[in-house]
C-alpha cells in the first residue's frame, strides 16, 4: 500500500507505472548489459541510451524520454550563462529520472536500478523514435559494399528492404551513412535494430526464438556463462576435426582466466537461490529436460558423429545412456530423505538432512560427448548445486547443445555453465576456492594429476581413469552368443570407450574360437559414421591412430600373432579418415606393452589360460580394474568368478557391465581415485553433505527450570 500511495503522490499515472525497469542481474561484458537493458526497455515502451561511460568500470543508462525532445529556447533568447548551462547538461536525458547503472565487479558487470520511474507515457509504437531507423551492423556492411559498387542511396535502400521489408530508414539516412564512411568516422553501435513488432505489446516475459549456436557461431564454439552463449575473447583456439573427412567442424577457444572466473562467479551467484528452490521444482525441470533430449536426439547424435566419428547408432546409444541418468534425476527427492530420531533425550529430537555443496565442476573425456556430461551435471544440479562443465576440446558440440536444452527446460541462469580449454582450465578448476567438488573421467595421467591437485586444495574428487576390461571365455560358453558379444564389445565405438572389452582370456585355448571370431570381425562395415550401413567408424584423431598402430606393432615385435590386421584399411570416399579396421592379436602375454597400456582402439587382445583360477589371476594381476565378464553355462564357474575377481563391475554372460543409473558405477584399484563413485546413491552422497540437527522446544512461560547440564537419556 505504501508503494502505491508513494507512486500516486508523485503524479505518475497507471501507464507510466506499467513501464517496468529491467530486472537487475550479472553480465559477462558491458555490451551484454547494455543489450539487456535496451531490449527490455523496448518491450516496455521506452528507449535507453548511454548517459555516462567509463568503459572499463561503469556505464550509466538513462531514458531517451520516448523520443520527445526538450523544448529549447531559441539562441537569440538565451543569455550566455544559459547557453553554457545548456551545453553542460547536454541533452534530453535530464528530462526523465530513470537511471540504470552497470558496474564492473570481480570480472562481471552488475546491473542495478538507481531510479526505475518515468515521468512520461510509454511510446505506443517504437517506430516513433528516431533510433528505429538505425541500421544494423550487417546493414552498414552492405551499404559500404553497395556504395563501393556504385549504387545510389535509393537503389541501396530498395535492396536492403528486400531482406528487411520493415526497414524505416530513408535515402537521407543512407546518404548520411555514406558520408560518414567516406570520412572514415563511421562506428556501428552495438544495439539490435529496433523493429516495430517488438513494441506491439509490453510483455516483460517477451521471448524471441533464436537460432542455435551453430548458426550464430558457425566456426567458433561459444562458452555458456550465466545462461548465455558467450563468444570467447581468446585469440587461441583448437580445431575440431571430423575424423572421417579431416574437415574442420569448428574451433574451440582456449578460454581466458577472466572468462573462467566469470563462469565461477555466475555459478556462485546462482547457488543461494537454486539451493532454496524446492526439490520438486528441480525435478520438474529434469522431466522437461529429458523430454527435450528425446526431441533433439537426432541432432545430438549427428553432432557426436561429426565430431567424434562413432556411428549414428552408437551416437544414439551415447545419448540414451546419458538420458537414463536424467530420468533417474527426476526421482531424486525420495533418495535425499534424511533420518529422524524422536526424543533421544527428554524433549529433544535429532535428525539429519542432506544439503548441496555449492559450485561443482566436471571434466569430461572425448569418448562419450553426451553420456559423461549427463552422468554428472543432472545429478549435481538436481541435488541443488550449481555446475561448471569442461567438455573435451575434441568434441564439445553436444555439451553446448545440452546446455541450451537445459535452459529451455527452465534451468535458471548461472546454474549450468560451460567453459572450453585445456590444461589452464583444468588447473583453474582444481585451484579455485569457490569450487567444492570435481568429477573427472579421462586418461590415467590427467586423472591422477587432477585428483592430487584438487585433493590438496581440500576438494571432493571422483576420478575415473584407466581401464582394461577382460572377458574370460570358458570352454562351455555358448559359441554364437559369445562371439557376437566379443565382437560388439571389442570393436563397437571403434574401441574408444572405457568399458570396451579389449582383452579376452580363453580358458583351454583360442583354437575352437579363432576362425569364427575372425569371420565375424571381418564382416564389420568400416566407413564414416554418417553412412547408414556403418558398423565401425574412425578413431578420433591421427595422433590416436598412430598410437594404436604403434602398440599393435610392439605386440607383434614381442611375439604376439597378428590374426587379423586392420592397420592399412582404406575406406572408399574417406581416404583421409582416421580408420583402423578390426584387429586381433593372439598369444599375448602380461609382459607385453600392448597389454600393459590401454590401447583405446578396435583391437582385441587374446590370451590363453589352462584353468579358471589362472584366468582370474590374470585379471587380478592387471593394474586397472574397471570391469570384467565371464561367458559360461556353469553357475559354479560364474559364482567363483564373481567372488574372486577384483574389479568394480562384473558381468556374467554380459559383455559390458555398465550398470543403470540407480546402481553406482564402481571401479577398483587405480581405475578410480576419489571419495565416492558415480551415479546411484553414491552419486547423491558425492554431491551433498550431511548435516545433523539436534532440537529442543520448551514452553518458556510455564517452564521455570533452568539447567546448564548436557542432555542425557
Amino acid at each position: 500500500m505504501t508503494d502505491i500511495q508513494s507512486s500516486s503522490g508523485s503524479g505518475l499515472d497507471e501507464a507510466q507505472m506499467q513501464m517496468l525497469p529491467p530486472p537487475p542481474g550479472t553480465f559477462v561484458d558491458r555490451e551484454e548489459l547494455i543489450q539487456h537493458v535496451g531490449d527490455f526497455a523496448v518491450s516496455q515502451g521506452y528507449v535507453v541510451t548511454i548517459k555516462q561511460s567509463k568503459r572499463e568500470r561503469v556505464v550509466v543508462l538513462g531514458c531517451d524520454r520516448g523520443g520527445v525532445y526538450r523544448n529549447r529556447k531559441k539562441a537569440d533568447e538565451e543569455t550566455s550563462a544559459e547557453r553554457k548551462r545548456r551545453k553542460r547538461s547536454g541533452s534530453r536525458l535530464t528530462n526523465c529520472p530513470f537511471e540504470a547503472v552497470g558496474k564492473k565487479d570481480d570480472g562481471l558487470w552488475v546491473l542495478t536500478i538507481k531510479n526505475g520511474t518515468h515521468n512520461h507515457e510509454p511510446l505506443k509504437d517504437i517506430t516513433e523514435h528516431p533510433s528505429a531507423r538505425r541500421f544494423s551492423e550487417s546493414e552498414i556492411v552492405l551499404i559500404k559494399e553497395m556504395t563501393e559498387a556504385g549504387l545510389k542511396p535509393r537503389q541501396i535502400l530498395k535492396r536492403l528492404r528486400q531482406s528487411n521489408p520493415e526497414l524505416l530508414s530513408t535515402p537521407k539516412h543512407v546518404y548520411n551513412v555514406k558520408a560518414k564512411l567516406r570520412q572514415g568516422n563511421m562506428t556501428v553501435r552495438n544495439f539490435k535494430s529496433l523493429r516495430p513488432e517488438k513494441s506491439a505489446g509490453r510483455d516483460k516475459h517477451l521471448s524471441i526464438a533464436e537460432p542455435s549456436w551453430r548458426q550464430r557461431y558457425p566456426m567458433r564454439v561459444p562458452n555458456f556463462i550465466g545462461g548465455r552463449l558467450v563468444n570467447s575473447q581468446s585469440f587461441a583456439s583448437i580445431d575440431v576435426i571430423n575424423p572421417a573427412t579431416q574437415q574442420v567442424v569448428s574451433q574451440v577457444p582456449l578460454t581466458t582466466n577472466e572468462e573462467f572466473r566469470a563462469a565461477v562467479f555466475a555459478a556462485k551467484r546462482a547457488f543461494p537461490q537454486w539451493r532454496d528452490t524446492p526439490i520438486t521444482t528441480r525435478q520438474r525441470i529434469m522431466f522437461k529436460f529429458q523430454e527435450l533430449i528425446r526431441r533433439d536426439i537426432d541432432k545430438l547424435a549427428m553432432s557426436i558423429t561429426t565430431e567424434h566419428g562413432k556411428t549414428l547408432k552408437d551416437a544414439h546409444g551415447d545419448v540414451l545412456r546419458g538420458l537414463e541418468v536424467v530420468e533417474h534425476a527426476c526421482g531424486l527427492a525420495s533418495l535425499q530423505i534424511g533420518e529422524f530420531v524422536s526424543n533421544i533425550s527428554s524433549g529433544i529430537d535429532t535428525y539429519s538432512i542432506r544439503e548441496p555443496l555449492g559450485v561443482c565442476a566436471g571434466i569430461c573425456p572425448f569418448e562419450f560427448p553426451a553420456m559423461i556430461p549427463l552422468w554428472i551435471f543432472p545429478i549435481a544440479v538436481t541435488c541443488g548445486n550449481t555446475f561448471i562443465l569442461k567438455p573435451s576440446e575434441k568434441d564439445p558440440g553436444a555439451s553446448v547443445m545440452l546446455a541450451e536444452l537445459a535452459m529451455e527446460a527452465g534451468l535458471p541462469n548461472g546454474v549450468l555453465n560451460i567453459v572450453h580449454g585445456t590444461n589452464e582450465i583444468i588447473n583453474g578448476i582444481c585451484d579455485d576456492d569457490d569450487i567444492k567438488a570435481i568429477s573427472f573421467v579421462g586418461p590415467n595421467a590427467v586423472g591422477a594429476y587432477v585428483y592430487a591437485r584438487a585433493s590438496a586444495k581440500g576438494k571432493r574428487t571422483q576420478s575415473n581413469i584407466g581401464s582394461k576390461s577382460h572377458a574370460v571365455v570358458m570352454p562351455d560358453a555358448s559359441v554364437g552368443a559369445t562371439i557376437n558379444a566379443l565382437v560388439a564389445a571389442g570393436f563397437g565405438g571403434a574401441g574408444q570407450k572405457c568399458m570396451a572389452l579389449n582383452m579376452a582370456v580363453f580358458v583351454g585355448g583360442l583354437g575352437p574360437w579363432e576362425e569364427k571370431l575372425v569371420e565375424h570381425a571381418k564382416a564389420l562395415k568400416v566407413t564414416s559414421g554418417t553412412e547408414p550401413d556403418a558398423e565401425l567408424g574412425p578413431v578420433i584423431s591421427k595422433q590416436e591412430k598412430e598410437q594404436i598402430i604403434t602398440l599393435i606393432q610392439t605386440g607383434v615385435e614381442s611375439g604376439a600373432k597378428l590374426v587379423l590386421d586392420g592397420r592399412n584399411i582404406v575406406v572408399a570416399g574417406y581416404e583421409n579418415g582416421n580408420f583402423i579396421g578390426p584387429t586381433i592379436l593372439s598369444d599375448v602375454t602380461v609382459n607385453m606393452e600392448c597389454y600393459k597400456e590401454d590401447i583405446f582402439g578396435p583391437v582385441l587382445l587374446c590370451m590363453q589360460a589352462d584353468s579358471i583360477e589362472e584366468a582370474i589371476n590374470i585379471v587380478n594381476g592387471n593394474k586397472y580394474s574397471n570391469g570384467a565378464s565371464i561367458f559360461t553355462t556353469s553357475g559354479v564357474a560364474a559364482r567363483k568368478f564373481q567372488t574372486e575377481v577384483e574389479v568394480g563391475q562384473v558381468g556374467i554372460n554380459v559383455p559390458v557391465s555398465v550398470p543403470l543409473p540407480f546402481s553406482s558405477f564402481i571401479s577398483a584399484k587405480p581405475s578410480f581415485a576419489g571419495n565416492v563413485s558415480f551415479d546411484g546413491k553414491a552419486g547423491i552422497q558425492f554431491y551433498t553433505q550431511v548435516k545433523t540437527v539436534t532440537q529442543q522446544w520448551r514452553d518458556l512461560v510455564s517452564d521455570d527450570s533452568s539447567s546448564h547440564q548436557l542432555p542425557s537419556s
